[in-house]
């Protein structure tokens, strides 16, 4: 067992990480309890994140860069560059991490500082307060004249690499990089006046996961939690990567002949349970994140009902 002291943007972070595994006991003064295999995660308010379980170190160490004391806010804001909304950026964002069903899919976008009132008259604002058709919809004007670059990393291939060893952190860290590097080469002989992450971990274990990778984007990058209010190429690029996930997902659902339901909840399990039930497990690698608790809780629900 081991106690952890992180800052609630942190407990935040692993609730959206553990979204799949969340149990629905809470703990009196506890923000949630997860449950995966080999590990008990219990998040406290008090900031305490107790880890309990034959595999809790594996645990530990995917949070324990986040555990040092961190700076408060406005110091994080000053250390971006001044007047950092009104600059030339590469936004990048990713989605569908936290989804049992689909692709992990990365997109960065430029947007010269001239763009940004364009932008804003399109509509472009944070991608969660926005509906599939508008995100669509906008999607659908900003690849016409933005230079992007848009990854997807498919279900099959996405298990492949968590089976070897490669965690979600890690795999979202080479997609953003590489993503970063395809739209540099794009614009060039131009340069961004600056490259804004949306924060998933701390800058540290961001580059700690690209070790050993030929090519680093590193000038001028930042990280910034909530991205898409600190730059509105953050808010493209999400849009964009949001698009194309849709698109995926909608494809997906074509294939197995059903509608697969989105999130990591108690439908997804139903979903996933008659899935089984007419295409047999063979199917869960190539359309499911495999290793989220929805699997079992599938399996289980299939045993039950047929």
């Amino acid at each position: 067992m081991e106690v952890l002291k992180v800052n609630l943007s942190i407990i935040e972070k692993m609730k959206r990480h553990y979204a799949s595994d969340i149990t629905d006991t809470i703990p009196q003064g506890g923000v949630f309890l997860a449950k995966i295999p080999g590990c008990t995660i219990t998040a406290y308010k008090s900031g305490k994140v107790m880890f309990q379980g034959s595999n809790f170190q594996g645990e530990v160490a995917k949070w324990k860069a986040d555990s040092a004391p961190q700076a408060p806010k406005e110091k994080k804001a000053s250390s971006l560059p001044k007047d950092f909304h009104l600059l030339s950026v590469i936004g990048s964002d990713e989605v569908g991490t936290g989804d049992y069903f689909g692709p992990m899919v990365v997109a960065t976008a430029y947007v010269e500082k001239k763009q940004i009132p364009l932008l804003k008259e399109l509509g472009v604002t944070d991608s969660k307060n926005l509906t599939d058709k508008q995100i669509c919809d906008i999607a659908k004007q900003l690849i016409t004249f933005l230079p992007y670059s848009l990854l997807v990393l498919h279900n099959e291939k996405y298990n492949d690499l968590w089976q070897k060893g490669t965690n979600q952190g890690k795999m979202k860290a080479l997609l953003h990089n590489q993503a970063i590097l395809n739209t540099i080469k794009k614009i060039a002989p131009a340069k961004p006046e600056a490259i804004l992450i949306d924060q998933f971990c701390q800058p540290g274990v961001y580059y700690n996961y690209l070790k050993g990778k030929k090519e680093i984007a590193r000038e001028d990058v930042y990280f910034s939690t909530k991205g898409e209010s600190v730059h509105i190429a953050v808010a493209a690029a999400s849009i964009i990567a949001r698009y194309a996930f849709v698109q995926h997902f909608d494809q997906l659902s074509k294939a197995v002949g059903m509608t697969l339901p989105k999130g990591a909840g108690g439908k997804v399990d139903q979903a996933a349970a008659t899935l089984i039930s007419k295409q047999g497990t063979d199917i869960l690698p190539k359309v499911t994140k495999l290793h989220f608790a929805n699997t079992e809780k599938a399996m289980a629900l299939y045993r039950k009902k047929y």
